[in-house]
């Protein structure tokens, strides 16, 4: 163990096979270490650490001045628990191949996750890790000394004292690979008031909980759809409605006529070739059920009456669901794709929300706080047969089968929040249909516009989101 710079520790971390060093020159810090990998429930790496609390902001500029031999050899900054191998921590790992990431472990001895930028680094690239409350957060530097937010967010549970640094990992347990650092920076000031909010648009992977970013914005996104095709996202924002390729790429506007007020209540026919849109645009500026051709167009009305929130549509395209207030009183109703008369399936004193078919088109779950705290219910499509699917002690709300009809996805707050609001730390969770078993996929910041429509890939294997920080 020795001292570098601003790093009072430098060591090897875990069972490394080889031996690592680290210098620093009074402007590069040098890194060379070996290690089986960062990853899994156990870490084998070279770092430089000072201890720290609070909040806490560490940049620089990272490279590779050397080719390698994998690849996946990384190096990075981090913010973490201990020196422990299976030690809570969070890093922005640059890659060999270029990738870089956000990559945490978020409980001691948990599986190591990540959320993939959607840039990658081809030569040094400068990056920023940072802690502010309890989450981490990563940006990427672009000209001169301005950053770009990186995507994504996770809430990490570090104790009072924890530790910031460097790190290289050669991805190979017999060899050594070295990693330059330039211009590193280590903040410990409070978060600056008035910072600005940023979305980003993100797809989770259901079998490893692995999330990509597809696109970041400052300002205020929600809500996304995926194209039954499998390679576009819907959004909206501003009003307007918005798509882009899963795998990132050009924003396109879809133009909806006079409906410029739409809100985060719209989704896709089963055969991909129709949009429906919750919009308040018309008189009396409450929300209106419209369909409209999936390239764009203009609405067509479907409910008379408002204030209507689209949320599912039925398997055979025939039929869509929405909640609606009427006579003071919110409740699910249906009525056919084309418009007509509404039917009425629940009422209750508080507040049913969220109604989506099931894909087998039996069931319509959705959520409800008519046993006092908000749960998942699900009933006939004709309303009866009323069950409670959830009961645990927490807040469910926006139930998503996904198409095999194997899991649901829900948004779950704290037992103490009332209604869907934004800006609240929030769970992502599934539920296996089959035998309740439900687990959480991500913890993050967000809310209202987080999850609110059907958001799954057509193969059942990811759904998409949007996350929010501020920065």
């Amino acid at each position: 163990m020795s001292s570098i710079g601003i790093f009072p520790v430098t060591q090897d971390v875990g069972a490394v096979s080889l031996a690592g060093s680290a210098s620093f020159d009074g402007e590069t810090y040098s890194l060379t270490g070996s290690g089986y990998n960062m990853w899994f429930a156990r870490d084998a790496f070279r770092g430089a650490f000072a201890p720290v609390t609070g909040d806490v902001t560490l940049a620089g500029e990272i490279s590779f001045p050397k080719p390698g031999e994998d690849p996946h050899r990384k190096a990075g900054l981090l913010v973490r628990q201990d020196l422990d191998e299976d030690s809570v921590y969070a890093s922005i790992a640059v890659h060999g191949d270029g990738l870089t990431s956000l990559q945490f472990r978020d409980e001691k001895g948990g599986t190591t996750r990540e959320i993939r930028s959607r840039r990658t680094a081809n030569g040094p690239i400068r990056v920023r890790i940072e802690k502010r409350g309890e989450f981490v957060t990563f940006s990427l530097g672009i000209e001169g000394d301005e950053w770009e937010p990186g995507g994504g967010h996770i809430r990490l549970p570090l104790s009072d004292s924890f530790l910031a640094g460097l790190c290289v990992c050669s991805h190979l347990e017999e060899t050594l690979e070295t990693a330059e650092f330039r211009d590193v920076n280590l903040d410990t000031s409070p978060a600056a008031a008035g910072r600005s909010l940023v979305s980003t648009l993100e797809t989770i992977h259901l079998a490893s909980t692995d999330r990509q970013v597809v696109y970041v914005v400052n300002g205020h996104i929600e809500a996304p759809n995926w194209t039954p095709d499998g390679e576009t996202l819907i959004f909206n924002g501003g009003g307007r409605l918005y798509r882009i390729p899963v795998k990132g790429g050009e924003l396109q506007e879809i133009p909806t006529g006079f409906a410029i007020r739409c809100n985060n209540d719209h989704g896709i026919s089963p055969d991909g070739t129709t949009l429906v849109i919750s919009d308040q645009s018309q008189p009396p500026h409450q929300s209106i059920i419209y369909t409209l051709p999936i390239s764009g167009g203009e609405p067509v009305r479907i409910t008379e009456n408002f204030p209507s929130y689209w949320h599912g549509w039925s398997p055979d395209g025939e039929t869509l669901t929405y909640c609606a207030q009427r006579d003071g009183k919110y409740g699910i109703f249906t009525i056919p794709a084309g418009g007509g008369e509404e039917t009425r399936l629940t009422i209750t004193d508080g507040l049913d929300d969220g109604p989506e078919y099931s894909p087998d088109g039996q069931y319509i779950y959705f959520n409800s706080d008519r046993t006092g705290l908000m749960q998942i219910w699900r009933m006939r499509t004709d309303g009866s047969e009323l069950e409670q699917v959830t009961s645990g002690d927490a807040g469910y709300w926006f139930a998503h089968p996904s198409p095999d009809g194997k899991w649901l996805a829900m948004l779950v707050y704290d037992k103490s929040v009332k209604g869907h609001p934004a800006d609240q730390n929030v769970e992502l969770q599934v539920r296996r249909v089959e035998t309740g078993e439900t687990r959480v996929v991500a913890r993050l910041f967000g809310g209202q516009g987080t999850i609110n429509v059907p958001s799954w890939s057509p193969d059942s294997q990811h759904f998409s989101f949007v996350s929010y920080q501020y920065q």
